[in-house]
């Protein structure tokens, strides 16, 4: 894997102005694509990445994307927002909204680009998930709703596109370093004591990092994994499947 790895492929990232999704952009472009990023505001996404501003509507958007990359061969998936919350703590609209960005919009974004993914050589869908998908989380209600039907959908929508060759995976990280320290991250604490007591709770003792997660997402992306589809790839440091003992 290097900078030739993506050479001659193109890649649409949504939500790619800031966070995840830039830094997935930076990393395929680094690799050899030529990447758009889809967002509400992409006015300061850095060349030579394509910023296209995109909200629900995003036919126009991925369209544009297409036309100025020459096609499409992956698209990340990436846009989201968060929610807290039981089920009784959001109204009938935050859910309606919470669903419209995080469910929706991946339907919208990748059935618009489904006719360039067919033309590729290497096609390949990779949606961002959460442990929330799979774990119970207190006052995650709204949120883990939300990833548990993302999570279904990457499932159902890779058994429909196997036959036409595009890949389509998802990938699940745990608590990040740099989400924790927002305050819309959980209750209002010290950002060096959260970071430590999330930290304690994955086997490997540190919190995931942007630039792991990004690596995942890439790997997921890549022609190298082009016999990965319908797979689930955990960055939780070990939470997902491993139960060890406290160290002594």
């Amino acid at each position: 894997m290097g900078a030739s790895e993506y050479a001659g492929l193109t890649a649409v990232v949504t939500g790619g102005a800031s966070g995840i999704g830039l830094a997935t952009a930076r990393l395929l472009a680094a690799r050899g694509a030529r990447v758009a990023c889809l967002d509400l505001k992409p006015d300061d996404v850095p060349a030579p990445l394509a910023g296209i501003p995109a909200d629900v509507a995003v036919r126009a958007a991925v369209e544009e994307a297409a036309q100025r990359l020459g096609g499409i061969d992956i698209l990340v998936d990436n846009a989201g927002i968060g929610a807290q919350g039981s089920i009784e703590g959001n109204t009938d609209d935050e859910w309606r909204r919470v669903f419209e960005v995080n469910v929706f919009g991946i339907v919208r974004v990748s059935r618009a680009a489904l006719p360039h993914l067919r033309r590729s050589r290497s096609a390949a869908i990779v949606n961002t998930c959460s442990i929330a998908a799979t774990a119970g989380l207190p006052d995650r209600a709204l949120y883990s709703s939300t990833k548990c039907a993302v999570l279904s959908l990457t499932r159902a929508t890779a058994a429909d596109l196997v036959h036409s060759g595009i890949r389509v995976n998802w990938c699940q990280p745990r608590h990040r370093r740099h989400a924790v320290d927002r305050p819309s991250a959980g209750p209002r604490r010290r950002p060096r004591g959260r970071r430590a007591a999330l930290g304690a709770r994955q086997p490997m003792g540190q919190l995931v990092t942007t630039d792991v997660v990004v690596g995942a997402i890439a790997y997921l992306a890549s022609p190298f994994s082009g016999s990965t589809t319908g797979t689930d790839l955990a960055v939780d440091g070990g939470m997902h499947g491993l139960r060890i003992r406290p160290r002594a």
